[in-house]
């Protein structure tokens, strides 16, 4: 079991999902109940899953939840760039946000990486 609150990643995924938040509100009303929503979402997935992973009894299930954010990461990656394609956005306002995503799924990676060594090395000592 991990603290959350002293996971790095996981407080650069609060700052991402609040400068998600403020972005969202420069789209149009009419995307409300679609792109909006779907942004928003992704955004606090990435975050609420490592949080209940670092709450879970084991590596292996933390792991899982880290792929599950990693998963919600690239959907709001996506969204993001769906964002500037359909010009809703421009390429200058959603970058930031962007690059702090890419932060964090780097961060993902090696986190994920990290753990998978230590279950391999406790399943060796089994």
């Amino acid at each position: 079991m991990h603290k959350v609150e002293d996971l790095k990643i996981w407080k650069r995924s609060i700052v991402l999902a609040k400068s998600i938040y403020l972005l969202t509100k420069e789209l149009p009303s009419d995307e409300k109940y679609g792109l909006i929503s779907q942004i928003k979402r992704s955004a606090i997935s990435i975050s609420s899953n490592i949080a209940e992973g670092s709450g879970r009894n084991s590596n292996k299930e933390f792991k899982h939840f880290l792929s599950i954010a990693n998963g919600s990461a690239y959907e709001l990656h996506t969204q993001l760039v769906l964002t500037i394609e359909l010009d809703l956005l421009s390429k200058e306002k959603v970058q930031q946000a962007i690059d702090l995503l890419i932060e964090i799924q780097k961060m993902n990676y090696s986190l994920q990486k990290s753990i998978a060594n230590k279950i391999s090395i406790l399943d060796t000592n089994i």
